[in-house]
């Protein structure tokens, strides 16, 4: 796990995978185009746009 990560910014899902919330994303300060669950940037996997500015 990376240090530089605080509890706020992922949990585990059941599977046992890291899933990174929202509030990640936006620290992040862009979006990856991975399709990430709680993508804040509005990123759509199936067109390849992000629906937000």
């Amino acid at each position: 796990m990376r240090s530089d990560l605080d509890p706020e910014d992922y949990y585990l899902s059941p599977e046992g995978y890291i899933v990174f919330t929202e509030q990640y994303h936006l620290k992040r300060g862009h979006c990856c185009q991975s399709g990430c669950k709680h993508c804040p940037y509005g990123y759509d996997p199936s067109t390849g746009k992000i629906r937000k500015a």
